[in-house]
């Protein structure tokens, strides 16, 4: 009695910058330009401050794996 036995693995994963450094240069020139804003989005919206809700609800799918919007991040799963 008392513990069940877990019915999902948990999966291991990694948000890491996008391995192109001119990529990242690029975008965090933007995102000083911007105030913090994905420049990769024409609105200014508190969904698109940078890290944007769209990728943040990426991060919270366990079967997401991919880049960020603007490519600046990277989430990975780790087996």
């Amino acid at each position: 009695m008392g513990h069940e036995p877990m019915q999902k693995e948990d999966k291991k994963m990694s948000v890491t910058l996008n391995p192109d450094k001119e990529v990242v240069n690029t975008i965090r020139e933007g995102l000083k330009r911007t105030g913090g804003y994905c420049p990769c989005r024409l609105q200014r919206t508190e969904e698109n401050k940078c890290m944007c809700k769209e990728f943040r609800d990426q991060i919270a799918d366990p079967n997401f794996e991919g880049f960020c919007h603007c490519m600046l991040y990277y989430k990975s799963l780790k087996d």
